[in-house]
């Protein structure tokens, strides 16, 4: 079948008559005439009959439209899509990131961005993986970097960094181990983040079911005021590497691998499975994948190098230990 035919055929049909389809064609209706009787031919069946006040659709007729209308939007489609690979393509595009990768990678990501789409926008949207989750699964994100979220048949995760969580202490603290196990880190007076950052629930989904109770003396909504409040000596916390980046600049926490088991802290691209991708969102997928994402646990050359001398902290030896404990440990960080 000619896909020009089809299209004159659609528009007699749309039109109902081959003088206004001729019309809006801007060809001479015997021209279009037999461009149709043409298709009729070639099909072997008759499509329209004309009628006192124009045309009307066969049964053969009513079947054939159904399938030129899908055959014509294909065929531009692909007339685009091939256009499309010789420019840059246009459009915006809106990505979630929680709030300390933002910090650390929206300039880069950016930047990158403006370099490879000059044409397209990108709007980047704050806010913890549980909201930006819940935002991405309501169509207001086209894509978004989450913490640990749990599985859904409705986003697709392709993973982009792993961490160990560390116990981080305050600089003038007694020394801590090496490493410190599980069942030790109820000893500990805990600053956390509290519900819903990804962190407390990894943390409370791996030690709720082995019966271990943190000694929480603190809980609140940001990672800068966990680490704020461990620099005065309030109290541990448990963070990831990439985390410490975001305390006051000059201030060089105690911090010691947790484990057996290591916990982990998994950062991800998700992406709905559902929902149609064009050819900006998937340079833009591929984009988030080709960066750098260690970056997050380096310190960023950009701050002010400034000494920060905590207060005197608290005794934040666990329970017991006493003075055995910190001369055990001496030289370990």
């Amino acid at each position: 079948m000619d896909l020009k035919q089809l299209e004159y055929f659609v528009q007699v049909a749309d039109a109902g008559s081959f003088s206004r389809a001729a019309v809006t064609l801007n060809l001479a209706q015997p021209t279009l005439s037999r461009q149709v009787a043409l298709l009729e031919d070639d099909l072997g069946q008759r499509l329209l009959v004309r009628t006192g006040r124009g045309v009307s659709l066969t049964e053969a007729g009513n079947a054939l439209l159904v399938h030129a209308r899908s055959m014509l939007e294909t065929a531009r489609r692909a007339r685009e899509e091939l256009r499309d690979l010789h420019t840059s393509p246009s459009g915006r595009i809106t990505v979630g990131l929680p709030p300390r990768v933002a910090l650390r990678m929206s300039a880069r990501l950016v930047q990158r961005f403006r370099e490879r789409f000059p044409r397209a926008v990108i709007t980047v949207s704050e806010g913890l993986s549980l909201h930006l989750r819940e935002w991405l699964l309501a169509g207001r994100l086209d894509m978004a970097l989450l913490f640990d979220p749990p599985s859904s048949p409705q986003l697709s995760y392709q993973p982009l960094m792993h961490e160990p969580l560390l116990l981080v202490a305050p600089p003038e603290a007694p020394k801590l181990p090496s490493r410190v196990g599980l069942p030790t880190l109820k000893g500990y007076p805990m600053v956390l983040p509290s519900a819903p950052y990804a962190i407390r629930s990894l943390i409370d989904n791996v030690l709720r079911p082995r019966g271990i109770a943190l000694q929480v003396v603190a809980e609140v909504g940001a990672v800068q005021t966990v680490l704020a409040l461990v620099s005065q000596g309030v109290g541990c916390t448990i963070l990831p590497r990439s985390a410490l980046t975001l305390g006051e600049p000059g201030i060089e926490f105690q911090h010691a691998p947790i484990g057996p088991p290591t916990i982990h802290n998994s950062l991800v691209l998700a992406v709905p499975l559902m929902r149609p991708a064009n050819r900006l969102t998937r340079g833009t997928q591929a984009l988030l994948q080709e960066l750098d994402w260690a970056i997050l646990g380096q310190p960023d050359p950009a701050s002010t190098l400034l000494r920060c001398d905590p207060l005197p902290p608290r005794s934040l030896t666990p329970a017991g230990a006493g003075n055995r404990h910190r001369h055990e440990h001496d030289g370990h960080h």
